[in-house]
């Protein structure tokens, strides 16, 4: 019996000590799981942690980028412009001006004579140390009794100093107080691209002060205006902000507050466009403008001329889809010295009659011409009257260089 019972308290001390090795075993085992764990939940909260981190700074230093100034160019990005900041520094420097145009009125009656009145815009700036107010030629034009008004509502009488019908420029000045001017900056536009947010001051309908906000969306336009002539005027910037009667000669500035053009007419049926002269172009015309009253270096190839497409190149039996077809020359003009050929056959494309078989302007001075557009702009940036370049051309389907002197424009209409 005492055997027995030693034998079987033995067992029981064994199963116990069994049973205790395995609860140990399972609470080491849960330990070092719950361990792992932990040690692998602090890891992966260490790893977001970097990322959130690296994040973080990524975003800190595209928002540096987009706050910081740039070289007066304004290649600002669009979450990085502060439209509230520029109109408060330029609206003081953004003017009405005001005059009478005498028309004549038909009526059952006989013509009759009625005065109308003018409303535009205008830039205060400054050149060697004086102050002026640039605007549009087509807001002054025929304009007598011709006012200024400063944005605290002065107004005083001002005259016209000097003209450009063909880049529609015009510069005005007044005897008002010193403290009346605050004059803006203009930069070159020579940088500016497609998709930079502008912002556009001008006075519509006579709401002096009013500001509109977009992005440059083409550049290189050429737009139609009856002062000058049978002539468009070339690298027009067009932008998103709408402008309306009354903006003419208003500032577009760029993301730093700068003036990098001067909004002008707008082109019937563009809705939500507007355009503006380049200021690379003001800053070029301005010292001549000032000087002389006028600027008279306009080059001139003496055509007309229509752009190439798919249709023309097919009729014309040539492959090459772009470029400027010549259809007519001006005799004695710069194209017709140096030996262009003109259209000798009348065709009719989509209702319009095109003349082909001239040459095609392909290139100038080795830059290519995709239309009349960029022969324009490169014309008006790039050369002046007296220049000689080289012209880029199609004939009989054989590429061939014409050195041409370019002439300098016959005088704008008057009236």
């Amino acid at each position: 019996m005492m055997t027995r019972r030693r034998g079987s308290a033995l067992g029981l001390s064994l199963a116990t000590i069994a049973v205790l090795v395995i609860i140990i075993g399972a609470v080491l085992v849960y330990y070092d799981s719950a361990g792992a764990q932990v040690n692998s939940s602090n890891s992966r909260i260490s790893t977001l942690q970097s990322e959130v981190r690296t994040q973080q700074s990524i975003i800190s230093s595209l928002e540096n980028q987009q706050t910081q100034p740039g070289s007066g160019q304004g290649n600002t990005s669009v979450t990085g412009i502060d439209p509230v900041s520029i109109y408060e520094a330029a609206n003081r420097s953004v003017v009405t001006i005001q005059g009478s145009v005498i028309t004549n009125v038909s009526s059952l009656f006989g013509s009759q004579s009625a005065v109308e009145t003018v409303l535009g815009s205008g830039i205060v700036t400054s050149y060697l140390n004086s102050v002026y107010i640039i605007t549009n030629y087509h807001v002054v034009n025929g304009v007598s009794n011709i006012t200024v008004t400063f944005g605290d509502g002065d107004a005083y009488p001002a005259k016209v100093v000097g003209t450009d019908p063909y880049s529609d420029i015009a510069v005005v000045t007044t005897n008002a107080p010193s403290s009346e001017f605050i004059p803006l900056e203009i930069v070159s536009s020579s940088g500016i691209e497609v998709g930079q947010p502008v912002v556009a001051i001008g006075n519509p309908y006579g709401l002096s002060g009013s500001m509109t906000f977009g992005i440059i969306s083409q550049l290189g336009r050429t737009i139609q205006e009856a002062a000058s002539g049978q002539f468009s005027i070339s690298g027009i910037i067009q932008f998103s902000a709408p402008i309306n009667p009354g903006n003419s000669g208003g500032p577009l500035l760029n993301a730093n507050g700068m003036v990098i053009g001067i909004t002008t007419a707008t082109v019937n049926g563009s809705q939500g466009l507007g355009f503006a002269i380049p200021s690379s172009t003001i800053l070029k015309e301005l010292p001549s403008l000032i000087s002389t009253g006028q600027y008279d270096t306009h080059s001139y190839l003496g055509i007309s001329a229509v752009d190439m497409n798919y249709q023309l190149a097919q009729a014309s039996g040539t492959n090459v889809t772009y470029g400027v077809l010549v259809e007519n020359i001006v005799s004695g003009g710069p194209a017709d010295k140096a030996g262009l050929k003109v259209g000798t056959k009348t065709v009719t494309i989509a209702g319009a009659q095109y003349l082909i078989g001239g040459d095609i302007i392909t290139s100038l001075n080795g830059t290519k011409i995709v239309n009349q557009d960029a022969l324009a702009t490169y014309l008006e940036e790039n050369t002046v009257s007296g220049q000689t370049v080289q012209l880029g051309i199609i004939r009989a389907g054989a590429p061939l260089t014409v050195t041409i002197t370019l002439g300098q424009r016959p005088p704008p209409p008057t009236g």
